[in-house]
């Protein structure tokens, strides 16, 4: 990894730390459970749509990453990383959808301008979906998406949950697991 990205995210993470106390309320749901289903009001490219879990999971695995905020600096950090690892992504057959329960009213905004017009971006409003995947965290003391990321087989069943506050190696932990999918069951 370069060292202008590496100072960059650790600055991101030590700010993040510092300035945004909060707390997870649950551990995330772990690898071979089965992920629950959901439908969501989304955006791709800006523009309004509907994401499934079940008719993307008819298409190949799925890499679902919860975050807390659009445009929080961590956020978008993570964005801009799974913008620039969706082609890799969709090579290998899997679909990338960013969930969050934070300002909502932005994700279409946000899927134009930070996910780059490469990947879905969901609004989970009341976090009813992030609480099913036990991935909430309590925020100025609002119930908001804690940053998860899972990569869900078309079976339904997990096969990588990973929590942690640094947006930084949520890419590479989800890239590992689609490609020891791919390697285990060949497109």
């Amino acid at each position: 990894m370069p060292m202008k990205k590496t100072l960059k995210t650790l600055a991101v993470a030590t700010l993040l730390a510092l300035s945004v106390p909060a707390t997870s309320a649950f551990a995330a749901l772990e690898a071979g459970e089965k992920a629950p289903d959901f439908k969501l009001d989304a955006a791709l490219a800006g523009k309004s749509t509907t994401f499934s879990l079940h008719q993307a999971l008819q298409k190949g695995p799925v890499v679902l990453y919860f975050f807390p905020a659009a445009f929080s600096a961590g956020c978008t950090l993570e964005a801009h990383d799974f913008a620039e690892a969706t082609d890799e992504f969709k090579k290998l057959g899997a679909t990338v959808i960013g969930v969050t329960a934070g300002n909502t009213d932005q994700i279409a905004k946000f899927s134009q301008l930070e996910c780059r017009d490469k990947f879905t971006v969901a609004a989970d409003p009341g976090a009813k979906v992030a609480t099913e995947y036990k991935s909430t965290m309590e925020m100025k003391g609002q119930k908001v998406s804690d940053r998860t990321s899972y990569v869900i087989a078309p079976d339904g069943k997990i096969l990588m949950s990973f929590t942690d506050k640094n947006p930084d190696t949520h890419i590479q932990k989800a890239m590992d697991a689609v490609k020891q999918y791919r390697q285990a069951n060949p497109a």
